[in-house]
């Protein structure tokens, strides 16, 4: 008899295989009722509480916009989830001056139910983020981060919707190793996130009716994801049984175009298909609260169906040219109102932060670039005058910068502190350290290995030369042939120094030195003694010839 039934069991795991289920659901409950669930998302905060200079995003209409779906969601019947991708910190001075405590109390306000940690949640000491783990409402997930063979946060929640048991597990890049600072992180592990999904799937779906994976791993196309860790792609297709992926971390709208094939002339307010890959949904909504991700599913006898998916921009404008030649911007969109209350929590917040920051310290005739699309691609000339900066308080030879630490362009014209700190978030100080010339020839062959994309990408000052095979050639320190006899000072930040981005690290070196200057108080001295700033004075010019 039993031998009989082994082709039918297999069968049935089959199918439940190819259906996205490791396992089949709990079985005697519910079987009649359908159920209408609502999942709302978010990712990559960044500090984004309050609205931009043009009015875009905010907490505040975010809220009054995530308010009306529940409304609308609970009319219907309906139930509804409202969860995040991970990346509360890092990016806005008002919040990074707090700690991100506005953003937090700010969401707790919005009702999250679940995020994932991000790689961003360690900038600062573990004391903070001890400190915003008891500040949220709400669980900060990951089941792959380890302290002392335990893991560090719980590595999933679940949230019972009248009968219906929905599991939500939280995944972190392994990548965080190498992406933050290694004082933060050197008694953490990073398990493999893949490898820790698998253990814990079966056992959710032991336990619940619909498994949620909330990550920071990033949305890559067709799971191109190169020298990065592997993100929510291959999760999905070497882990089945996840019914929906909410993701974080590549900052980047997961529509698709056709299968495997990214939409990346997205334009906002327009379709946006989710990625799909062995039976799991796949979604992520930008960066910074741009949008609010909507999906409404319907579940019935074990059937977990997808009714329809919208990106709703939170108050996203484009510019527009008008008859008199004049452009203007206008909303994506129908315009959402701001929520009084959340307006009132984080006013207090903003003017703080403005206070603190809206001192203008210098000025410049045009633009030094910093976006993160350009500044990791090749040399520009705020990352040569970041360098340039870090020389002259150090009096070195030649300094480098990650093109990951540099996190926002300065628009032409008056100059705050606030703008230094939008480019520099992180506080590092900045190091020297003295190197033969075939040591410095060891660490620039290293640094012109990078990837450009990757935030180890190399920015320099006071260092000319050529890439010829992946190997740098026709070196000049000062514009001098560089002599692998003499010895060079070089400045680093400490998060290189210490071999973030997967740089060699510096910090053992005889000569070390970390001077405790940080990195955006250098580069607001250096401002304000050449004020005004000529750009054409930074131009990165011929220093790297790739």
């Amino acid at each position: 008899m039993l031998k009989k039934l082994k082709p039918v069991l297999l069968t049935l795991l089959m199918l439940g295989v190819l259906s996205g289920c490791a396992l089949p659901p709990p079985q005697g409950r519910h079987d009649d009722k359908t159920y209408r669930v609502t999942v709302m998302h978010t990712n990559d905060h960044h500090g984004r509480f309050w609205r931009n200079g043009d009015g875009e995003y905010g907490m505040a209409a975010r809220k009054t916009l995530i308010d009306q779906i529940r409304k609308e969601v609970a009319a219907q019947g309906g139930y509804s989830l409202l969860l995040d991708g991970g990346d509360v910190n890092t990016g806005v001075p008002e919040s990074d001056l707090q700690d991100a405590v506005p953003d937090l109390k700010g969401m707790n306000l919005l009702g999250y139910q679940a995020m994932a940690v991000g790689n961003h949640e360690f900038d600062k000491p573990l004391s903070v983020l001890k400190m915003q783990r008891e500040l949220a409402q709400f669980p900060m997930l990951s089941a792959n981060i380890y302290e002392g063979g335990q893991r560090m946060f719980a590595p999933y929640k679940i949230i019972e919707l009248d009968g219906l048991k929905v599991g939500v597990m939280g995944l972190t890049t392994e990548d965080t190793r190498k992406l933050a600072h290694p004082d933060n992180v050197g008694r953490l592990e990073f398990r493999n996130a893949i490898s820790e999904a698998s253990q814990l799937v079966p056992e959710l779906r032991r336990q619940v009716d619909l498994v949620i994976a909330v990550t920071h791993m990033g949305h890559y196309e067709n799971g191109q994801h190169g020298t990065q860790a592997a993100g929510d792609v291959e999760m999905a297709r070497a882990v089945p049984g996840i019914d929906l992926v909410v993701g974080g971390h590549t900052q980047n709208p997961a529509c698709m175009k056709a299968e495997n094939v990214l939409d990346r002339a997205y334009v906002p307010g327009g379709p946006c298909q989710p990625d799909r890959q062995n039976g799991a949904w796949i979604v992520q909504a930008h960066e910074w609260g741009k949008y609010v991700g909507r999906a409404d599913f319907e579940y019935r006898r074990g059937e977990f169906k997808l009714l329809s998916y919208k990106l709703i921009p939170v108050n996203l404008k484009k510019s527009v040219k008008g008859a008199d030649g004049k452009t203007s911007l206008v909303h994506h969109t129908s315009a959402v109102a701001e929520s009084p209350d959340m307006l009132a929590l984080l006013t207090p917040y903003q003017q703080f932060g403005q206070d603190k920051l809206n001192v203008q310290i210098g000025q410049t005739d045009s633009r030094l670039e910093g976006d993160r699309a350009v500044v990791r691609a090749k040399p520009t000339n705020l990352g040569a005058l970041i360098a340039r900066a870090m020389m002259d308080r150090t009096k070195a030879d030649l300094a480098m910068v990650n093109a990951g630490g540099v996190r926002d362009s300065i628009a032409a014209g008056p100059i705050s502190y606030k703008d230094v700190l939008k480019v520099h978030p992180f506080g590092n100080t900045v190091c020297t350290v003295d190197l033969t010339g075939h040591e410095l020839m060891v660490y620039l062959a290293a640094a012109v290995k990078m990837s450009p994309g990757s935030g180890g990408f190399a920015q320099f000052a006071g260092v000319e030369l050529e890439v010829i095979a992946g190997q740098p050639t026709k070196v000049r320190v000062a514009g001098v042939p560089m002599d692998m006899a003499k010895t060079y000072k070089l400045a680093v930040n400490n998060f290189q120094a210490a071999g973030g981005d997967g740089y060699p690290k510096l910090s053992h070196h005889a000569s070390f030195v970390n001077t405790g200057f940080v990195d955006a108080d250098v580069l607001r001295a250096f401002v304000a003694k050449h004020n005004p700033l000529k750009s054409a004075d930074f131009e990165p010019g011929t220093a790297v010839i790739r």
